[in-house]
């Protein structure tokens, strides 16, 4: 019989942030630096979250060395044109007895579409999962695209991993 126990759920942290740069790429890494993911590899997820997960939002710097995997959902948005606003969100919702549950990623031009999306799209996963009773949340960023580009976004980091640990 294995006695080995399960793995630990992960501890999710949700984040946003938004940024400007001279092109879109240096927008989406500004607004990454904003939400203290910049310096790792994100590796993104389909947004299914663990039973017994911890997610709250928190800018906590995550431990990390240059260059190491983010486990991510990510949300992000990007605009160029003057006057151009771009929202970017997740939402989540948990099922109260089990514990597991869902993240959705949208991005939008007014914040009232996008949370509406994320809305919708919750109440449609958590239904087709039977789930009666959720508990459920939502982040959102902007950015106002004045001169140069930019980029909002929301991202949900699981776990962070080096590259002497596999896979």
């Amino acid at each position: 019989m294995d006695t080995t126990p399960p793995p630990a759920a992960p501890r999710i942290t949700v984040r946003t942030g938004s940024g400007t740069g001279r092109t879109r790429l240096s927008a989406f890494d500004a607004a990454l630096r904003e939400a203290g993911v910049a310096d790792l590899n994100l590796v993104t997820l389909s947004s299914v979250v663990p039973p017994g997960s911890t997610v709250v939002e928190s800018y906590e710097p995550l431990e990390h060395d240059h260059g190491d995997r983010l486990w991510c959902v990510l949300a992000s948005a990007g605009a160029e044109q003057h006057g151009e606003v771009v929202w970017a969100g997740l939402g989540w919702a948990r099922e109260t007895t089990s514990g597991a549950g869902v993240f959705v990623e949208h991005h939008s031009g007014s914040e009232e579409a996008l949370r509406t999306q994320i809305a919708l799209s919750l109440e449609d996963l958590c239904a087709s999962r039977g789930w009666g009773e959720v508990e459920s949340h939502t982040v959102v960023a902007s950015a106002h695209c004045v001169d140069d580009p930019v980029c909002a976004l929301a991202v949900a980091a699981y776990e962070v991993q080096g590259w002497g640990t596999g896979a």
